[in-house]
């Protein structure tokens, strides 16, 4: 997988297409991503997009393989997840009856923690990605009154001590 615009991959995993590696995607995903104030989202999102690659494409298939990139950059980071392909089939929000059913809920929980999602072809494979904005840390002018008025105890004196 490449880096799009100003993004770098900081982690990439190739995992064989079966169950157990979606728990491997979960420690992956936690371990390069450590830090991230969505780490918990996209650790869940890691999980349901490797779980459904391996469920609804050709990667469950003896031999079939998942990989699982982390990109940074564009003020976050960018999770993606690369199938087998589909036979021309794309992830979508499937509408439910309401039943509660177990499946279809994959891509509304994406839908619901990512900021943005989406896909995009990559031959016979399929690239569903999703992104989580990490918070913009203040500018350091903006953080100066507030440590001259916390210094000055509010009212932009400073404190004298002993001496």
């Amino acid at each position: 997988m490449v880096g799009t615009r100003d993004r770098v991959v900081i982690g990439e995993i190739t995992l064989p297409g079966v169950r157990r590696s979606v728990g491997g995607a979960r420690g992956f995903v936690r371990s390069v991503a450590a830090g991230h104030p969505a780490l918990d989202d996209m650790v869940l999102v890691a999980s349901e997009t490797v779980a459904n690659a391996i469920t609804h494409t050709a990667s469950g298939l003896e031999g079939g393989q998942v990989r699982v990139a982390v990109l940074a950059g564009d003020g976050g980071y960018r999770l993606e997840v690369a199938d087998d392909g589909a036979a021309g089939g794309r992830p979508h929000v499937r509408v439910t009856d309401g039943t509660g059913a177990e499946s279809g809920r994959g891509m509304r929980i994406v839908e619901a923690l990512a900021s943005r999602w989406g896909f995009r072809a990559d031959g016979a494979r399929t690239v569903v990605w999703a992104e989580f904005p990490a918070p913009e840390a203040p500018a350091p002018e903006a953080r100066a009154p507030a440590a001259a008025v916390e210094r000055g105890r509010g009212r932009g004196t400073p404190v004298s001590g002993p001496g």
